[in-house]
């Protein structure tokens, strides 16, 4: 392909200009100042040139490079393949991470996966992507994401490795030639062609990338990967504001009452905003998607984005920095937090700097810590060890179908285990294993996992959502290889309670 066709845009007008909609074998920029043109420059050349979007908070304005504007022209016709994998870090993301791939954390208003495929890769067929996760993984990641291929990869096309921890910024990925690019010991992307591939048939991934990094040249990347939970709290901010711009659209509709420029707002037509609302996008955008409801006397500061069906209760104050939703509802204090989905923070209570997964119930007055008295930095718990985060503020870490009582109270840094169960009065321990109790000072086992699975089948039910044989098959296979770790909680804590 020595010359490659694109849509240019010329538009002198940056506050009018559109984003980019592809389809697969070519680009449309939707604007009204549009001129077809032919690139001069080679494949080799134009490759390695990204289409970069410089967006300020009110306008997106597109670059008019034309060379990296050739860059998606070039992806809607290249015969490659995308594959997006897991490596062994994605266990420094527990317990975030024991019931989900890696590319679906939520950062900003969208998963990990989403800004790869739809921003950094937009125009790719979704039969070329190829998703590899851990091998218990596989049943429930082919039935959330069935268009896509799971843990089925054969190295035969010329691919486009990309590791699941990587968090698009917006950042060109530079690959016209083959290469392996490494951030900090870890592959953040590589890309091979089908020669280097062909020897490989057979091979796991493991063994593929492995093979990269020997045969490649390998060079350090600026790109950022997500290594540990609380670096998703840290950026959630900075990608509310970019993924804001990405829209590019605002919207408010009259009576509601706007702190700042009301063009650094969007609220979708569905959503029902009761009167004594105040949207506050002084110091970063607000993003509210459909279905939602906000209740009187709520106060939404910016950069924040409520998910569709998420009920915002009444007196609620979402601060600066927080994603929530879908189908969350949420009250109280909510600072600089994500709640992945599905999820109920109903009453008062403080949420700061914290990650909460799916189907969590918060109790009335649960509240988080997220600094210490002595302003030193917080440790958190990772793999049965303890992990200087380098940061002061560091909230809860909580994993699936997790729930505390009422009057919880969470130390600094805690780290809260899938279907664990957390009950007041006592201040809980910086770890609760996952389907464990801890109860007055005691881990105990609870109720097992039988009554867990129901427990969490009558919560789903509740939005309408079935537990899955493959999510059930998951949830008992975790209860198996998470038994050692249960059981040395358990008996330590006994001994402790002897020792009184």
């Amino acid at each position: 392909m020595k010359n490659c066709p694109a849509w240019i845009l010329l538009s002198r007008d940056t506050a009018s200009a559109y984003s980019l909609m592809p389809s697969h074998r070519s680009l449309t920029w939707t604007t009204d100042a549009l001129t077809y043109i032919n690139s001069p420059y080679p494949e080799s050349h134009i490759i390695t040139r990204c289409w970069r979007a410089c967006y300020s908070l009110r306008k997106m304005i597109m670059v008019k490079n034309i060379e990296n504007a050739y860059y998606h022209a070039l992806l809607s016709s290249l015969e490659m393949k995308i594959c997006v994998f897991e490596d062994g870090s994605v266990r420094n993301l527990y317990p975030l991470t024991m019931t989900r791939a890696a590319f679906e954390l939520r950062v900003g208003m969208s998963s990990l996966l989403q800004k790869v495929l739809n921003r950094m890769l937009r125009g790719l067929k979704y039969d070329e992507v190829y998703l590899e996760v851990r091998d218990y993984l596989t049943p429930v990641v082919r039935n959330r994401y069935p268009m896509y291929r799971v843990n089925e990869y054969k190295p035969i096309d010329d691919t486009l490795f990309i590791n699941s921890r990587l968090l698009y910024t917006g950042e060109e990925l530079e690959f016209g030639e083959e290469v392996v690019a490494m951030r900090e010991g870890s592959i953040a992307y590589a890309y091979a062609r089908s020669s280097t591939l062909e020897s490989l048939k057979g091979a796991s991934m493991g063994e593929v990338l492995q093979h990269l990094c020997r045969e490649l040249s390998c060079k350090e990347s600026e790109v950022r990967l997500i290594e540990w939970p609380w670096d998703l709290v840290k950026y959630n901010s900075e990608m509310l504001t970019k993924e804001f711009a990405w829209r590019g659209r605002s919207r408010v509709q009259e009576g509601i009452e706007v702190v700042g420029e009301r063009d650094m707002v969007y609220i979708d037509p569905s959503v029902r905003v009761y009167p004594h609302v105040v949207v506050d996008c002084e110091e970063g955008p607000v993003y509210i998607d459909r279905d939602v409801r906000i209740y009187p006397y709520t106060f939404i500061q910016g950069p924040s984005y409520i998910g569709r069906g998420t009920y915002i209760m009444p007196c609620a104050r979402i601060r600066e920095g927080c994603s929530i939703g879908p189908v969350c509802r949420v009250g109280g204090e909510v600072e600089e937090s994500i709640i992945h989905g599905y999820s109920n923070k109903y009453h008062d209570g403080f949420l700061g700097h914290a990650y909460v997964g799916e189907w969590v119930n918060l109790g009335a007055m649960t509240t988080n810590s997220d600094l210490k008295n002595d302003y030193t930095e917080v440790q958190v718990f990772i793999n049965g060890k303890p992990v200087d985060t380098g940061e002061l503020k560091v909230g809860a870490f909580i994993g699936d179908h997790a729930k505390t009582s009422i009057g919880t109270y969470l130390i600094t840094g805690a780290v809260i285990g899938i279907m664990a169960n957390v009950l007041a009065p006592d201040i809980s321990p910086k770890y609760v294993p996952p389907f464990t109790w801890y109860v007055k000072g005691i881990f105990s086992r609870g109720f097992g996992l039988r009554r867990a699975l129901r427990t969490a089948e009558t919560m789903m039910s509740r939005r309408g959502v079935k537990l899955s044989e493959e999510e059930r098959r998951m949830y008992e296979y975790l209860y198996e290889v998470t038994k050692r770790e249960r059981e040395t909680y358990i008996k330590r804590s006994r001994r402790r309670i002897m020792r009184r």
